[in-house]
């Protein structure tokens, strides 16, 4: 399968690089040529730098002969519109958009477009987090791997500096000559 990736930020390089990894032919278009330093060394795909709302660079990328176009910008317009061309244009048979707004998401699907919305795939996983735990929501969300430390605070740290503050004015309260009356808990006293 031919995959073109628009966008190289977070999610496009680990989803090429998956993908690579998997055997698939990648094409990955990014405007930002530092962006390609998001891919792991053993990428064997091809990057392209450019606008990937472009038909010029989208043409060079080779989408015309792509099975599927994923448009993972930051941008929900510009992803729709990649993926828009993409279909619409040079015919890819699937082109996924990241959309952020669940509302734009429903107009785009409505465009023939597959559509994944992060703001509902979020809200979705924190719900069923607060209500089942972490563990019931596929790795969405991931339960903690370590318990909290407890006992005494870490050495340097504010805390530690607080605690030891508080124990200086306890000893200084305590010293000889400093008597501490024991109160009913309405004044004064402890």
């Amino acid at each position: 399968m031919k995959v073109i990736i628009v966008g190289c930020g977070r999610v496009g390089a680990r989803v090429a690089a998956e993908l690579d990894q998997r055997g698939e032919t990648v094409i990955v278009i990014d405007v930002n040529q530092r962006s390609f330093s998001r891919l792991p060394t053993s990428f064997g795909g091809e990057t392209v730098r450019g606008n990937g709302i472009d038909e010029d660079v989208m043409r060079s990328a080779g989408t015309e002969q792509a099975d599927l176009l994923m448009a993972l910008t930051e941008g929900d317009n510009r992803n729709a519109l990649a993926a828009q061309l993409a279909k619409h244009t040079f015919g890819v048979p699937r082109a996924i958009a990241k959309i952020n707004d669940p509302l734009r998401g429903e107009a785009y699907r409505a465009l023939g477009l597959e559509t994944i919305c992060r703001t509902i795939i979020l809200g979705d996983a924190l719900v069923t987090a607060a209500l089942e735990g972490a563990e019931a929501t596929n790795g969405f969300v991931e339960p903690a791997t370590a318990e909290p430390l407890r006992g005494a605070p870490i050495p340097g740290s504010l805390a530690d500096d607080e605690a030891r503050a508080a124990i200086e004015a306890a000893e200084e309260d305590a010293a000889p000559g400093n008597v501490v009356q024991p109160a009913d808990g309405r004044e004064g006293g402890f």
